[in-house]
């Protein structure tokens, strides 16, 4: 049996599609923030949105880390 990562917020299905996304500007694996509803770019020390369920994966539009 597989262990089921999801949480109420965030169904598995939506969860394996968020680990798949890449930073787009330094094709580096992202981390998923669920209490900041944020996809994380450490290598490009960006925090990408996600609105809606969408995530928003524009330089541009992301927070810029510390």
């Amino acid at each position: 049996m597989t262990e089921d990562k999801s949480t109420p917020d965030t169904p598995a299905h939506d969860r394996r599609m968020l680990e798949a996304l890449v930073c787009p500007v330094t094709h580096a694996p992202l981390s998923y923030d669920a209490e900041a509803g944020e996809l994380i770019s450490r290598a490009a020390h960006l925090a990408f949105p996600i609105r809606n369920g969408i995530p928003i994966m524009i330089a541009d539009e992301a927070r810029k880390l510390d």
